[in-house]
């Protein structure tokens, strides 16, 4: 089957939609055919990767079965998640 995928993972909400597949389709293209931005209500600018990979040019050409991810910012630094788990659970030390 000729189809590419576009993924989101909203806060509330995932996304993943087949795109029929043409030869020359860009990311933006895929974007765009799968209505996602208007679904998902993201704004622009756009982070995006290719299973995993970031890709920084929407332009980017696409492959049969390839994977488009569009990323959102992080609410809360991943530092800061580890900081206050451990102030919630710290360490017991045997004297």
């Amino acid at each position: 089957m000729n189809v590419v995928w576009v993924a989101y993972a909203g806060e509330a909400q995932q996304y993943y939609i087949k795109v029929n597949f043409e030869q020359g389709m860009s990311v933006q293209d895929a974007i765009d055919a799968s209505q996602i931005m208007h679904k998902a209500q993201i704004t622009v600018p756009l982070s995006v990767g290719i299973f995993g990979e970031k890709v920084s040019d929407l332009t980017h050409i696409l492959n049969v079965g390839d994977r488009v991810e569009i990323y959102r910012p992080l609410t809360i630094n991943p530092k800061d998640i580890r900081r206050n788990r451990a102030k919630q659970n710290p360490l017991k030390v045997k004297a």
